[in-house]
């Protein structure tokens, strides 16, 4: 596996003949093999500790394999053709404080000093990680960068360690750095003057949220399984009712869905609050936060998303892209820790934003049942609350 800006290898003759022409604009995927030095540990889950009466201890549910396959599928699936490889880069002090406080990088750069640290629960920085975090930052910068320069419209930052649970001033969540973060306030210095993040990931991205809370030029909107806080590094609930602060009241919109709510119950999601949000807000920029812990089979999550429904939400954020962005979209890769699912899961996300016509793999794995019904009462409480409590969301 090469870090490189080439492209991949070409598919067998009789998978070209089969696959539909590729798009005049390509899918730049922006990758680094140096983010696989991460290496969170093991433990029972993620906790890092041994009990010592188990044989056979997880892999931290972070770990290197997840992104390999993600690669893997890209470079050799039937998307391939769709995609062009870029390498990244790692990010600089300057460009971090564009989003982090001074005191937080110095704490990062001690730990990595001192060989391995345990930053909050599930969350180790061990040697290696400071530079895959350094990696992931700067590659989602230069992805990011690629848009901004006019070098096309849809990017993927194909990063880890994720970032959407890192604050200004904390880790959280296996997260050092807020990659999305800081490509969302490059694009703010860059002339953007609104910016939209639509987070997919199964957990609240309450980082990106701490980041931008207090601001009307940013609008952080986060469907996620509803599960509250979860200690000292998560204050935050991510419940409908933290919408910001100040200016930027009304400016944080949190969808936290019931468990099981599944692909026909995401889609409405989309359809009752993402779109009329976005339509409001008008953006200049979509970032999309992409977790496949979403899915069906997902150790970390419960929603029961299948490919169906990923291919599904990447369409509908090519339309809404389309129709106020002039069809840009950057992708930041978080969450997924079924070491194949997460894959399979993430191909149809990009056949979905491609807009393809037609699914180019079949999923390979039984779904469970989804309760819609129920996620569309609660979507639809959800909307009356916005009217009711955000300004710029009272006639949706």
């Amino acid at each position: 596996m090469d870090s490189g800006s080439s492209s991949p290898p070409p598919p067998p003759a009789a998978q070209a003949e089969e696959a539909p022409s590729p798009p005049g604009d390509k899918l730049a995927v922006f990758w680094h093999e140096g983010m696989l030095a991460h290496d969170a540990g093991r433990g029972v889950f993620d906790s890092g500790r041994d009990p010592g009466f188990l044989d056979v201890l997880d892999q931290h549910p972070e770990n290197a394999d997840r992104v390999r396959n993600m690669v893997s599928i890209l470079r050799r699936g039937p998307i391939a053709p769709f995609l062009s490889w870029h390498s990244g880069s790692p990010a600089h002090a300057a460009e971090l404080q564009s989003f982090h406080s001074a005191e937080y990088i110095e704490e990062l750069v001690q730990a990595n000093a001192a060989g391995a640290k345990k930053l909050c629960e599930g969350t180790f920085l061990n040697p290696g990680s400071w530079g895959a975090a350094l990696l992931a930052a700067g590659t989602t910068l230069s992805a990011m960068k690629h848009i901004l320069d006019g070098h096309g419209n849809l990017s993927y930052a194909l990063v880890r360690p994720p970032g959407h649970h890192a604050q200004p001033d904390r880790a959280d969540g296996y997260c050092f750095l807020n990659n999305a973060g800081l490509a969302v306030q490059l694009a703010r210095d860059s002339g953007r003057t609104k910016v939209a993040v639509i987070d997919i990931d199964v957990h609240y991205g309450n980082g990106t949220a701490e980041g931008f809370y207090r601001r009307d030029d940013v609008l952080t909107i986060s469907l996620h399984m509803k599960h509250g806080t979860w200690g000292p590094s998560h204050p935050q609930s991510g419940s409908v009712d933290e919408i910001g602060e100040g200016k930027g009241l009304g400016y944080n919109l949190n969808i936290p869905l019931p468990n099981g709510s599944g692909d026909a119950g995401y889609e409405y999601a989309m359809n009752e609050l993402v779109v009329p949000a976005i339509d409001k807000f008008q953006p200049q920029l979509l970032v999309f936060v992409v977790g496949q812990d979403s899915s069906a089979f997902d150790p970390n999550g419960r929603q029961c998303l299948t490919m169906d429904g990923y291919r599904k939400i990447g369409q509908i954020m090519r339309t809404m892209a389309n129709r106020h962005c002039n069809g840009q979209i950057l992708i930041v890769q978080e969450g997924g820790y079924h070491i194949s699912y997460s894959a399979y899961c993430l191909h149809a996300t990009i056949e979905g934003v491609l807009d393809l016509q037609a699914p180019l793999l079949d999923d390979p794995i039984a779904y469970y049942p989804e309760d819609e019904q129920y996620t569309m009462k609660v979507v639809d409480m959800i909307k009356n609350c916005w009217k009711e409590s955000v300004p710029f969301l009272k006639d949706i």
